[in-house]
Formats: C-alpha cells, sequence, structure tokens
C-alpha cells in the first residue's frame, strides 16, 4: 500500500478540498444536523476562494495517498496567550480508523507548537459521538459549551475542547 502523506495544502487545490468536504459531511451529519444546514455552513466554510485567502496566513494541511486527497485538517491562531483552534479535521469515510486523523492532529500539534501555542481549542457538535470519543482518545478533554446563531436560522450547539500542549 501506498504511504499517506500530510503536506500542505496547495492554492490548486481548493476546489477538489471543498468537494471533499462536501462528500464527508454529507456522508456523515445528516444523523446529527438537517441536509439544509449541512449545505449552508459548506458554502460559507468551504468556499474555495475564502480557502485560498486563508492559505498564507493559517495551517491547511491534506492526507495524500497515491495522489489522491483522502482528509485534512485546518487550525489558526485563536486568542491571544497562545492558543490555536482547530478549526477543521475530516477524513473521508472509507479512510477513517486508519490512523490518518491523528497523523494530520499531530502535524497541526507541531505547527502550533511551532508558532508558539501552548493550547489546541475545538468545538465538536454535542451530538457528534464518533468525534468526541476520538477527540477523548487523543487527549482532548471538555472545558465549555457553546451555543452559536450562525445564521439563517441555524445554530451550533457544540462542546469546547482543549488540549494543553506540554513541551
Amino acid at each position: 500500500m501506498t504511504e499517506v502523506s500530510i503536506l500542505p495544502l496547495a492554492e490548486d487545490e481548493t476546489e477538489a478540498l471543498a468537494a471533499l468536504a462536501h462528500e464527508i459531511w454529507h456522508a456523515h451529519y445528516p444523523a446529527i444536523i438537517s441536509r439544509a444546514q449541512i449545505d449552508y455552513m459548506l458554502g460559507r466554510r468551504y468556499r474555495p476562494d475564502a480557502i485560498r485567502a486563508s492559505i498564507k496566513d493559517q495551517c491547511w494541511l491534506v492526507a495524500r495517498q497515491a495522489g489522491k486527497m483522502l482528509g485534512f485538517a485546518h487550525a489558526l491562531p485563536d486568542e491571544p496567550g497562545g492558543a490555536w483552534k482547530l478549526d477543521k479535521l475530516y477524513v473521508h469515510p472509507e479512510h477513517q480508523r486508519q490512523g490518518i486523523g491523528r497523523r494530520l492532529l499531530d502535524a497541526v500539534i507541531a505547527h502550533a507548537r511551532k508558532a508558539g501555542a501552548v493550547r489546541l481549542v475545538l468545538r465538536v457538535n454535542k451530538y457528534n459521538a464518533a468525534a468526541l470519543t476520538a477527540y477523548a482518545r487523543y487527549g482532548f478533554r471538555v472545558y465549555g459549551e457553546h451555543v452559536l446563531d450562525i445564521g439563517n436560522g441555524f445554530v451550533m450547539d457544540d462542546f469546547l475542547l482543549e488540549m494543553h500542549l506540554c513541551s
């Protein structure tokens, strides 16, 4: 089997990443949120032009095998004091439970540490049991809850998770 590589997202790959996000979200989220909310969030979070604009100052990583994009991660500085936000970490359902998510997370952690981060934070839908289990295994802990109105009558009802990054 060909090795999986974790490399930065290239500007010419943003359309492919948006298409992969569409596949993953439509496979995973219908049991958690409505299809209308899925499409609304995809339209806001995965516009290729917006992704391209953020590549230079944010961390976008892609997992590839034999040239095929299998998953991705996105992180960025979150708040003063050294916190970084893991905003996206997704692996195509056909490639989950193969260590790809862990490798993407490890690469994000290395990037965040290099930038001086002492903590990694993220939001997970309260009903996303699979993600909550995975993040607990990775060493994250719940430190709060937050409901956010994202517009168009939709809300994100999330747990807030954190991982302290020791040197």
